[in-house]
C-alpha cells in the first residue's frame, strides 16, 4: 500500500500507529467532510497493509469465513465501482485479493491509496471511495457488519442531511473484522464515540 497523493486538507490525516504482537501495521485516515460527500469526522478509515495472505486457489472463500467468524457478513466478490460512492447504513471492508488499484477516499481532494494482494481497508459509513485505475486481475471480497445493510448514495444534492443522520445512527461494529474483539478497530473506534 502506498500513498498516491498528499492530503490536500488538515483534517485528511494519516496516523500510522505501529504494529503489536498480534496485530500488523494499521494507518488511519480522517476524511474530512467536502460538500458532495459527509465522510466520517468521528471514525477514521483503516487500512492494514499486507494483513492477510493473498495466496492460493481458496483465498476469497478463507477471507469470507474470516470476516463471519468476526461478525461481518453479506459478503461479495467483485472490484470497486469507478465512481465516488459512499454508504450511509453500513461500514464496509475489503480485502484485496488479486492484483492492485488506486482508490480514491473522501471523495475529489481526499486521500489516494494504492492497494494490493492482502491489503485490508475498513471504509466508515460515510466515506467515499473510488476506483481510480486497476491492473489485471484486480479483486476485493468485501462485506458489512452484522445486521446492517448498504445502501448507495454518489454525492447528489439532495441526500443530505438525511445521510448525515443516517450515518450517525449506524451502531459500531462487534469486532474487527480481521482480528476479533481484541483487533485494532477496536480500540480506534470505539474511543470515538
Amino acid at each position: 500500500m502506498s500513498i498516491l497523493s498528499p492530503q490536500t486538507e488538515p483534517a485528511n490525516q494519516e496516523v500510522p500507529l505501529p504494529p503489536t504482537e498480534d496485530t500488523p501495521r494499521v494507518t488511519a485516515y480522517r476524511i474530512a467532510e467536502t460538500p458532495a460527500f459527509p465522510n466520517n469526522p468521528i471514525l477514521p478509515l483503516l487500512v492494514y497493509p499486507g494483513a492477510l495472505p493473498a495466496t492460493g486457489p481458496r483465498m476469497a472463500a478463507a477471507f469470507e469465513a474470516r470476516f463471519r467468524a468476526n461478525r461481518w457478513g453479506s459478503s461479495w466478490r467483485n472490484g470497486i465501482y469507478d465512481v465516488h460512492h459512499y454508504h450511509s447504513t453500513a461500514h464496509e471492508v475489503l480485502v484485496v485479493c488479486g492484483g492492485s488499484a488506486r482508490v480514491a477516499f473522501g471523495g475529489e481532494g481526499g486521500v489516494v491509496l494504492e492497494v494490493s494482494a492482502g491489503d485490508v481497508v475498513v471504509i466508515p459509513a460515510g466515506v467515499a471511495h473510488r476506483n481510480m485505475g486497476e491492473t489485471r486481475g484486480f479483486g476485493v471480497v468485501g462485506a458489512y457488519p452484522e445486521g446492517q445493510s448498504w445502501d448507495m448514495n454518489t454525492g447528489r444534492p439532495g441526500e443530505r442531511p438525511a445521510a448525515d443522520e443516517r450515518i450517525a445512527r449506524v451502531p459500531l461494529p462487534a469486532a474487527d473484522p480481521v482480528f476479533g474483539v481484541s483487533g485494532p478497530l477496536m480500540t480506534l473506534w470505539k474511543a470515538k464515540r
